[in-house]
């Protein structure tokens, strides 16, 4: 399918590695130029290098700045004023016991899962709507849907995600400007793969993952991690025309784990 994105520029942030580097390779395939995004300078001309080797020189593009602090925006906004499209990828996530959990480490989940979603939309969002058309994507997560008790502070910034993209596509009404969210299940991203292989060190890595599947998402459909790539293949679909009549949507990437009819 010709997703037609040639031409575009899109900005995906903590776009280094995981899946928000998986979202880059795709777009980069469906001929969109993308902007890298990591806090490491070191980092971010590393993975430039590699994937401009791969999709041709300037196809990726730099961009050295921590989006979870107040002024990462304006730094983004500096080098690149304008995208087209915008992937709210930043992310952290932590298992924390609610009673003792501080202030503080609420006020981190929040800064980076959704100050700085709010903090790029706001930069970048405006001018796609004067020009009449864009793309904003936040990387939500299946437990926005399904909160846990173990991931309270995670769990709630994720469903504050899908609160801010429904109240930012109600400011697209009559424009060619989309913003939705995708709801991603648990994901073979290096974290998780490495998680899983060390508290089952005994166990395969596939027999690790049945495990933990079982385990920790048994009403999965799929039965597995879902890959980095098939995430992304979702977000490009989005980013592209052939998505211009989903708008305000959470679109579940989670291999049916949340067992709702919507």
């Amino acid at each position: 399918m010709d997703l037609n994105l040639q031409g575009k520029t899109a900005l995906v942030s903590a776009s280094t590695a995981g899946i928000g580097h998986a979202i880059a390779v795709q777009l980069l395939e469906d001929g969109a130029n993308v902007i890298i995004n990591g806090r490491g300078e070191a980092g971010v001309a590393q993975a430039v290098a590699a994937l401009n080797q791969r999709f041709g020189a300037g196809r990726a593009l730099p961009l050295a700045a921590d989006m979870s602090v107040a002024g990462g925006e304006r730094s983004a906004a500096a080098r690149y004023p304008e995208v087209d499209i915008l992937v709210n990828n930043m992310g952290t996530y932590a298992l924390s016991d609610f009673f003792a959990t501080p202030d503080e480490e609420w006020r981190r989940m929040f800064e980076v899962n959704v100050w700085s979603g709010v903090r790029l939309a706001r930069t970048y969002m405006k001018g796609m709507l004067e020009r009449g058309h864009g793309r904003v994507i936040f990387i939500s997560s299946e437990v926005a849907l399904t909160p846990m008790a173990a991931m309270a502070h995670y769990s709630a910034s994720k469903a504050t995600q899908l609160s801010i993209a429904r109240s930012l596509a109600e400011l697209t009404r009559g424009s060619r400007v989309t913003v939705n969210s995708v709801l991603p299940g648990p994901t073979e991203t290096e974290s998780l793969q490495g998680f899983i292989a060390s508290v089952n060190p005994d166990l395969s890595y596939a027999e690790a993952e049945r495990k933990f599947m079982a385990e920790n998402r048994p009403s999965s459909l799929i039965h597995r991690l879902a890959k980095p790539h098939e995430v992304a293949n979702v977000v490009a679909f989005l980013a592209s025309e052939r998505a211009a009549v989903i708008n305000g949507a959470a679109i579940r990437a989670e291999g049916g784990t949340v067992p709702t009819m919507a």
